[in-house]
């Protein structure tokens, strides 16, 4: 087959653009790789700003580089001050926030990124899209049983607290002597609408227990949640005078707590044989 010179010469060009560009790929992750080690320098030294313009020059010059976004993420992070409440502040927190959804993006299965994520929105107290954010993890049907019953235990957990911060209040619940020993009682908040809010919480927190022991039976913080949950549907059915279904939340609690305490035994036995297999013989 004969070619024209015109084709060859053409060719021979995109030969060496080609080789150019891998060439200049090659040292480009390189340098990303040096702007990282930058990074991890000036981290330690706590120069934090300095490691963040480092990690984002090391992913400009590679953007396929899957370490340089975990490093970035990690650097806006540690300038955030827990409890501080300014709104530069704030600001640092969701910048972190949103440079590990950029880690996810890449890698969803990193656990470092969705955990960091939940940890900072808690930290600003931002519980909506705290429990959008965990909701999202255990209604995803591609995640394993057990993250998402986990996250499903997160949520019962959350549930329980809206209960457990009215029913523990002063003004509902009384403590006073008898027979020696201490009677504690109930009564329905003042205002209705925390009484409704608070069984609406147990409602859907029963629900999310349940729904993560049938993803995963041996969760301990399910059950123990299901048996907390329980003692508030208690409580609610004695604001209610309903004397006989607060015997039964009672006895459905108590069966849970058995099931959660079983749990816990088998959990310490294996992380005590865990210790001992891991400490050397004299």
């Amino acid at each position: 087959m004969r070619f024209s010179r015109s084709r060859i010469v053409l060719t021979a060009i995109l030969a060496l653009f080609v080789a150019g560009f891998s060439g200049c790929t090659l040292v480009n992750k390189i340098r990303a790789k040096n702007e990282l080690n930058e990074t991890a320098k000036a981290y330690k030294e706590g120069r934090f700003e300095d490691a963040e313009a480092h990690a984002k020059r090391a992913l400009y010059l590679d953007p396929s580089n899957k370490t340089a976004p975990i490093f970035i993420a990690r650097v806006i992070h540690q300038q955030y001050k827990p409890g501080v409440d300014a709104p530069d502040n704030i600001q640092r927190a969701r910048d972190a926030i949103e440079a590990y959804k950029r880690v996810l993006q890449m890698d969803p299965k990193n656990d470092e990124a969705y955990k960091a994520i939940s940890v900072l929105y808690s930290a600003i107290k931002d519980d909506d899209n705290l429990r959008a954010w965990i909701r999202a993890r255990a209604t995803d049907a591609s995640q394993p049983a057990e993250k998402r019953a986990e996250a499903y235990a997160i949520l019962a957990g959350k549930d329980w607290d809206c209960s457990f911060r009215v029913t523990e209040q002063p003004d509902v619940k009384t403590t006073s002597a008898e027979g020696g020993g201490a009677k504690v009682t109930y009564k329905k908040p003042k205002d209705q609408k925390d009484f409704d809010n608070i069984q609406k919480c147990v409602v859907r927190g029963l629900e999310e227990a349940e729904t993560a022991i049938k993803m995963d039976p041996n969760n301990e913080s399910a059950w123990s949640y299901k048996t907390n949950l329980l003692l508030e549907a208690a409580k609610q059915a004695e604001m209610d005078g309903k004397a006989d279904q607060k015997a039964q939340y009672e006895k459905q609690s108590e069966v849970a707590g058995k099931r959660a305490g079983a749990l816990a035994d088998e959990r310490r036995k294996k992380e005590e044989a865990a210790e001992a297999a891991a400490t050397p013989t004299p």
